[in-house]
């Protein structure tokens, strides 16, 4: 079983940005799916982007389209995500998943996640 560890989280103003980074080990098939998720106490994790390593395809939630992307470094086997135009509302606890078959935007899809950073952006 591979294993994900994110960093990057922290403190932004409205505006900034922020770059969440995901360490695999252990998930080196290219047919794994990537995931970004995000929880705020209280309300079920949502899901911001994702990335299909095979064919780089990607999609985003509507509320961070244009605004956040997910990209990968193969080589070093990370998978990140660029928050630009923070919105108090981005704040909450990010969590990495990876699956090695289904790739959306639905928490229930991936077996396999990180510990979570967490992202504050005050306004």
């Amino acid at each position: 079983q591979g294993q994900l560890v994110e960093s990057g989280g922290g403190s932004a103003q409205a505006g900034g940005s922020l770059r969440l980074s995901c360490s695999g080990s252990g998930i080196s098939n290219n047919f794994w799916c990537m995931a970004w998720f995000r929880q705020v106490p209280g309300k079920e994790r949502e899901g911001v982007a994702r990335l299909f390593i095979e064919t780089k395809t990607t999609d985003y939630a509507d509320s961070v389209k244009d605004r956040f992307t997910i990209s990968q470094d193969s080589a070093k086997n990370t998978v990140y995500l660029q928050l630009n135009s923070l919105k108090p509302e981005d704040t909450g606890m990010y969590y990495c998943a990876a699956n090695a078959a289904l790739c959306g935007l639905d928490a229930n899809m991936y077996n396999l996640w990180g510990q979570g950073t967490q992202v504050t952006v005050s306004s």
